[in-house]
């Protein structure tokens, strides 16, 4: 639980202070273009602003950065009731440019109006295609084409030894299944065991994916670990039984007197569970590749600040360390996709399991701070 803190409040502080930074260094640039800004703030005493250069890979964008000067452009799809739906390319508000009134600043797309101010009076609606989305779809094709070929593997070889992809995805699963769903959940556990799976390989899937060089930050949007945790939220609040809902408006054994304190307190845990996951997830992946970035980000800093001799001096040691946590977080991709699922699997458990279970200790519930 000490190690998910620090990473929180790390992401915390280099977010803050990149922002705070890109917002001093608007204010002390009023009536200059975004990019002549930039360019400035650059060269202004040879320093490197390591902070912009992680919120530019680690936030949402309508295009696709693969490498330095090669992105993919997305669609960019907009509708509002006085020009009805529009789709064009990202690739035309590029570099600030202007496109039938619409410009993109700091990732929003705003629509101006001839006089060159924000049209506030038009309400955009944005359903564009943006790196995060790309990589959920990407993700879901991967999905998709890799479970109906084990779904085929095991009809196939019903009865003989897995091969192909089967034989490497059937130990995952037997996994989730085995030392997750059942010591979790009880003999009700084939119910969610589906849901489970698939949490379970769209976390892992889409860290891994994250792990790639100019890959989208997807599990690392807390929007996206926002979603999951609301559907967890649901799945636990509407599949609680009566002996659920009686623990928590009128926990067992507490006196009388106490109950106008627990009952707010059960109701709290409640919504606190889904936090707890939304949390984790999002400040372990994006604290990760901050880190890695910083790394980074010290061999430019190196070259501004002492020249082309001491860039190439620390190199070696910073792509050492970079390396290394890179390899710590291809554990990391697997070990959050095994606690979001567990903790999912645990708090099910505790909404369906029966009196009797409760009473004998089966569906043990654990706590957060036992998985850190």
């Amino acid at each position: 639980m000490r190690s998910v803190i620090y990473k929180l409040f790390l992401a915390t502080a280099l977010i803050l202070s990149s922002l705070v930074g890109a917002q001093a260094q608007e204010h002390g640039h009023e009536g200059e273009t975004p990019a002549k800004q930039e360019g400035e703030a650059h060269a202004e005493k040879g320093k490197f602003n390591v902070g912009a250069m992680i919120m530019h890979h680690i936030k949402d964008d309508h295009g696709w950065e693969l490498a330095h000067g090669f992105t993919i452009p997305l669609p960019v799809i907009l509708y509002s009731k006085d020009r009805g739906l529009e789709v064009f390319s990202s690739s035309r508000l590029a570099h600030e440019q202007v496109y039938n009134g619409y410009k993109n600043e700091h990732g929003k797309i705003h629509r101006f109006t001839e006089a060159g101010t924000v049209d506030h009076e038009a309400k955009l609606y944005n359903f564009s295609i943006t790196k995060n989305v790309a990589s959920l779809l990407l993700s879901a094709v991967i999905m998709l084409l890799l479970f109906p070929a084990v779904s085929r593997g095991y009809t196939k070889n019903k009865g003989k030894a897995p091969t192909g992809i089967q034989s490497l995805l059937e130990p995952i699963i037997l996994f989730v299944r085995d030392e997750i769903a059942k010591p979790s959940i009880g003999p009700k556990y084939t119910k969610f065991l589906p849901y489970l799976l698939t949490l379970f390989f769209f976390i892992l899937v889409n860290n891994l994916l994250g792990l790639l060089p100019g890959a989208a930050n997807l599990t690392g949007n807390i929007t996206v670990t926002l979603v999951l945790a609301v559907i967890t939220f649901l799945i636990v609040t509407f599949s609680g039984n009566k002996h659920y809902w009686l623990h928590i408006l009128k926990p067992t054994g507490v006196p009388i007197a106490l109950l106008p304190i627990m009952i707010p307190v059960e109701i709290v845990g409640v919504f606190m569970k889904p936090l707890s996951l939304m949390i984790r997830l999002f400040a372990n992946i994006t604290a990760g590749h901050i880190i890695i970035l910083s790394l980074l980000g010290l061999i430019f800093m190196a070259n501004h600040m002492g020249g082309m001799g001491t860039s190439i001096a620390i190199s070696p040691v910073v792509l050492f360390f970079t390396l290394f946590l890179n390899l710590i977080e291809l554990l990391v991709a697997f070990l959050q996709a095994f606690i979001f699922t567990l903790l999912t699997a645990m708090y099910i458990g505790s909404a369906v399991e029966d009196h009797h279970e409760a009473d004998h200790g089966i569906g043990y519930e654990g706590t957060t701070s036992e998985l850190g």
